[in-house]
């Protein structure tokens, strides 16, 4: 039977705006009361997380920026490998040529079959042609021919003297010391002829790195001779 507690001895003073309260003798008469207010909990609590709850858009946002970055700076710095540069053509001649021409011969000596000393300033004027990397007749035979009376052509090769073509008045000679190509920066290659000329003061004329044929310095051997 349940009881007026309000009114009852025992109990602490309620505040009269709660009205009168009844305890049940069993408390599964308040099964219905504590359901509805678990609900109402649990309703408050589903509330407060919505209202809580981050939105996905701007997290999603972010994570786009920051795979669009990486994406970037990989792109950016990653090795390309499946393309490789082409050799690059230059229409511009070799720069060692161009720093001679105006330049006095070097004070060095080659040195004919027998080893004796052949001071290459008492050559000019003349057209030297080196021959270290390729003895090319062909080469020499149409210097020979081409050359003015009163210039030298000479040939020089590297340890001992390569044979002149038959019938040419080329003087063989060599460079043991190297001194020569020192003095033009320019190493041996194979298949390859290298064409000085210097005019009687000693003076460089022309330097052709890789010599083609007579066109390439015809022009300033006829002038040699003047």
């Amino acid at each position: 039977m349940d009881k007026a507690d309000a009114d009852g001895p025992g109990l602490p003073d309620l505040p009269p705006e709660w009205g009168r309260v009844v305890v049940p003798d069993d408390a599964a008469a308040l099964a219905d009361e504590a359901e509805e207010l678990r609900r109402e909990l649990r309703g408050r609590a589903a509330g407060y997380a919505r209202r809580w709850r981050p939105s996905a858009l701007p997290v999603l946002a972010l994570l786009l920026a920051v795979v669009a970055t990486v994406a970037g700076l990989a792109t950016a710095t990653w090795p390309r490998t499946g393309r490789s540069p082409g050799p690059t053509t230059s229409s511009t001649p070799d720069p060692a040529p161009v720093r001679l021409t105006g330049r006095s011969l070097p004070a060095l000596d080659l040195v004919d079959g027998g080893q004796a000393p052949v001071p290459l300033r008492g050559l000019v004027p003349t057209v030297v042609l080196l021959v270290d990397g390729c003895a090319c007749p062909e080469r020499v035979a149409e210097a020979a021919a081409a050359a003015p009376p009163g210039v030298s052509v000479v040939t020089v090769a590297t340890t001992r003297p390569r044979a002149a073509p038959p019938g040419t008045a080329v003087r063989a000679l060599a460079d043991p010391a190297g001194g020569l190509r020192d003095f033009l920066h320019l190493p041996a290659r194979p298949d390859t002829v290298t064409a000085l000329l210097a005019d009687r003061t000693g003076r460089v004329v022309l330097v052709v790195p890789e010599l083609g044929s007579l066109t390439d310095y015809q022009a300033e051997l006829a002038r040699l001779a003047g």
